[in-house]
């Protein structure tokens, strides 16, 4: 199929269409900003080559740069209001000089769904411990929750389907931070904070650098009926009995100084984004003023803790 045949089949009305092109490397970026110029309504790339022996994985892990910037063919698809806005995208990208080594497969119809429910479908309730898990809205409480968390997914971080998340909450599950003054540093979603209070803790401030996930927080709080105090990083001013931090290991090896300077002596220190391989340096990050462990572990991801002397 090219882009100028017509469908074999009248399209139902109302219904989008995507371009699919096969790119080479190096033409992605310019095809890639020329799709925007077309207006195009999502662009997405994928290994072309992906399920076969040429597949190239492209995996970073977190904080550290992908092996390189694309694969060798990708397939760019492209999506449009309409059959001939997408056959119209196609005809001006055969001219121009950049599109050389790429080809058209075609142009189809993305039929009409409902988009809500399909985002729905892939959310279910997190289980954190047997009694404690994370429910979105859409669904009921397990029959055998004791402690529930509503949260739907947002644009923060922070939904409990992460390692990380879930290795955090269980910490506050398992120590219940009852009548105690937690910080929630990089709050995002403001799961943590939230899990805190649900544990009994008395006063919580959950602070981040990104104004939107402090608004998803307070948002996320009042739905679970909980009390706290979300806001910029200047918030955290003080000390507190326990000290939540679930970012990423170099960020959190630059904070080592203020995040001990909020724990209290004789309080608790709970660090999460953290690899595996990465444990010693954010023990040499923080040894000048408390001694990390390791206390949980999943998935290759490390929860390390401490107490302040």
């Amino acid at each position: 199929m090219n882009a100028e045949a017509a469908l074999e089949t009248q399209p139902p009305s109302g219904c989008l269409f995507e371009l699919v092109l096969l790119v080479p490397e190096a033409s992605v970026d310019p095809v890639g900003d020329a799709f925007v110029a077309l207006d195009a309504l999502s662009v997405s790339v994928e290994d072309a080559d992906a399920m076969t022996d040429a597949e190239s994985a492209l995996f970073g892990e977190p904080g550290m740069p992908p092996p390189k910037e694309g694969w060798q063919r990708s397939r760019m698809v492209a999506l449009f209001p309409t059959q001939a806005a997408a056959q119209e995208a196609a005809g001006l990208l055969k001219l121009q000089d950049f599109f050389e080594g790429c080809a058209v497969q075609g142009v189809r119809p993305v039929l009409e769904q409902d988009w809500v429910r399909l985002t729905q479908s892939q959310f279910d309730p997190v289980p954190i411990t047997p009694g404690f898990w994370i429910v979105p809205s859409w669904h009921e409480p397990p029959a055998d929750a004791q402690q529930v968390i509503r949260l739907d997914p947002g644009l923060a971080f922070g939904t409990g389907t992460h390692p990380t998340t879930r290795m955090c909450l269980r910490w506050i599950a398992r120590h219940a931070p009852s009548g105690q003054r937690v910080l929630d540093y990089g709050c995002g979603s403001g799961i943590l904070a939230i899990g805190a209070a649900k544990f009994g803790a008395a006063q919580i401030i959950a602070v981040d650098i990104d104004p939107a996930a402090v608004e998803s927080t307070r948002l996320n709080a009042e739905a679970n009926q909980v009390s706290l105090e979300a806001g910029l990083p200047h918030m955290a001013a003080g000390e507190h009995d326990l000290v939540l931090a679930n970012i990423l290991a170099t960020p959190l090896r630059v904070l080592a100084p203020l995040l001990c300077s909020h724990v209290r002596s004789g309080g608790q220190l709970v660090l999460a984004g953290i690899l595996l391989r990465q444990a010693e340096e954010l023990r040499n990050a923080y040894a000048p003023w408390v001694v990390l462990e390791v206390s949980d572990e999943e998935d290759g991801w490390i929860l390390m803790t401490a107490r302040k002397a």
